[in-house]
């Protein structure tokens, strides 16, 4: 079925179609969330919960603005970065042993390859300068925000801004 058809299935509220729907994409937004969330469990409920806005904010999504498939990748990276700032995981987090919590140094070569893949992007990103994979991997997929990035790299604010914009002009050249 092709994404018009999907979409009109949706904003008809078609049971059918979030069969559909749920089916084609819900590897993807999970591998996407999983990324943010680097948690199994709550990656699962945020998955659900990502379906429910897809489903009750369908008549949001506009044709000429993009594909399906950006809105809801969009939708479920917000969610678990919202998550992810959300007080109650804050609260889960301190309270999770010193052990337990991943760091920077985890990630090793901070490899994207895995869940970019399901979403398409990992041989765009694989491509990119060593510290450009660096940044995207910390914004746009564990959810950091530029200062925090700073702070974690220990490099000045400006710098990480400069490297977000050059790493996203890359991305976009290697797309092209």
């Amino acid at each position: 079925m092709d994404e018009a058809n999907l979409v009109s299935l949706l904003k008809r509220k078609d049971p059918k179609a979030f069969e559909l729907l749920y089916d084609n994409y819900s590897g993807a937004l999970y591998g996407v969330i999983l990324k943010v969330l680097h948690n199994k469990a709550l990656s699962e409920d945020i998955l659900q919960d990502v379906f429910v806005k897809i489903w009750n904010n369908i008549e949001q999504y506009n044709t000429t603005k993009g594909k399906l498939y950006t809105w809801i990748i969009n939708i479920a990276r917000n969610t678990a970065i919202d998550k992810l700032r959300s007080k109650s995981y804050k609260q889960e987090e301190v309270n999770r042993g010193i052990d337990d919590t991943p760091t920077l140094h985890d990630h090793g070569s901070f490899s994207t390859k895995q869940s970019t893949d399901a979403i398409g992007l990992g041989r765009w990103v694989e491509r990119l300068k060593e510290e450009h994979k660096i940044i995207i991997d910390l914004i746009y997929f564990k959810g950091y925000t530029q200062s925090e990035v700073a702070k974690e790299l220990e490099i000045p604010l400006g710098t990480v801004k400069t490297r977000v914009r050059s790493a996203l002009n890359h991305l976009k050249e290697l797309i092209r």
